[in-house]
């Protein structure tokens, strides 16, 4: 039998729409998530060590999140009553660098028959032709994919950097810039490249507050923490 063909959703696609079971009642995406960001992340299986650090640190993290206008979304191919049972044991067993009774409060999506994990290129056959790889989607409020991460099975996530991630793309969309390799909030950015040699020389030439160039092609200014 020929293998089903699956296309793993690209950055400025529109993401795939679903309706889903989850452990927070049942979600229609993007719909329910009109306005915001979405991070929307898959796991191998319930009850495994790696997924459960995950877990906990994303949950920490939630109220930071929405701050930020994004939510989260959880995703592996379990039933719900595995994922309540597992959602449980966290909060009352499990503690880990200083986080315990985490409450995980973001909806985890039963996929037992994995459409949703085949919609967004979950499934590495690979890998694992019965668990999704540790794959991130960051979407944007018009329902777009704006970045893409893919963890193998065995290694945990920097959750970290999913943040500086989204607030960097949050920050390159209002303002227009770009942000340098290892950037952080406060670091300075990148204003875009000109389209011309006439702009190239005004821009090298005119003196802005905060403003400095490496070459005409780059030019840098301090940022203004709002």
């Amino acid at each position: 039998m020929e293998e089903e063909s699956i296309r793993m959703p690209l950055i400025g696609d529109e993401a795939p729409h679903f309706k889903a079971k989850t452990t927070m009642g049942e979600i229609t995406f993007p719909e329910d998530y009109k306005g915001k960001w979405v991070i929307l992340f898959s796991h191998p299986a319930d009850f495994t060590p790696v997924c459960t650090t995950e877990f906990m640190t994303f949950a920490c993290m939630q109220d930071d999140l929405k701050k930020l206008n994004a939510e989260l979304i959880g995703l592996s191919i379990d039933s719900i009553y595995a994922h309540i049972a597992w959602l449980r044991t966290i909060k009352e067993k499990i503690e880990y660098k200083g986080m315990k009774d985490v409450e995980v409060k973001f909806p985890l999506i039963e996929d037992i028959k994995m459409d949703i994990a085949k919609k967004f290129g979950m499934l590495q056959p690979n890998a694992s032709t019965t668990q999704a790889v540790r794959a991130v989607f960051l979407i944007d409020p018009a329902a777009k994919i704006r970045a893409v991460l893919y963890y193998p099975l065995s290694n945990g996530r920097n959750m970290a950097e999913i943040k500086r991630l989204l607030i960097a793309m949050q920050k390159s969309d209002k303002e227009g810039i770009a942000t340098p390799a290892n950037w952080q909030p406060g670091d300075d950015i990148i204003i875009p490249p000109p389209g011309s040699c006439g702009m190239a020389k005004e821009r090298v030439e005119k003196k802005e507050e905060g403003k400095y160039c490496l070459d005409w092609f780059m030019c840098l200014k301090k940022d203004k923490l709002k």
